[in-house]
């Protein structure tokens, strides 16, 4: 026997609106030093288990830290990038450090 009350006949399920992207993978934030919008996720210690370097200061973010991973909205999987927290936080005081080519 089912323990789940059962629904109301004609009860139909809410209809939402799409959310977007960045809702999806994470917020949207700004970018650093320019105008674009990057989708902003962050990561658990638990989860970082490689290690990374990071654009804003070309240090390795070590497993096990937490930190971020920023891409611009229109990028794709091979932008990702992976920044400290204070890095990323700091994206607008400072310049980016390292330059990918």
């Amino acid at each position: 026997m089912s323990r789940r009350k059962a629904r109301a006949k004609g009860a139909a399920r809410s209809h939402r609106e799409p959310r977007p992207l960045g809702d999806v993978f994470g917020r949207t934030a700004p970018g650093p030093g320019t105008d674009e919008t990057f989708i902003v996720r962050t990561v658990p210690g638990t989860r970082a288990i490689k290690p990374y370097r990071c654009p804003g200061c070309d240090h390795v973010i070590p497993p096990g830290t937490p930190h971020i991973v920023a891409w611009a909205q229109s990028g794709g999987e091979d932008d990702r990038r992976h920044w400290h927290t204070g890095c990323w936080n700091g994206r607008n005081t400072r310049t980016i450090t390292r330059r990918w080519s």
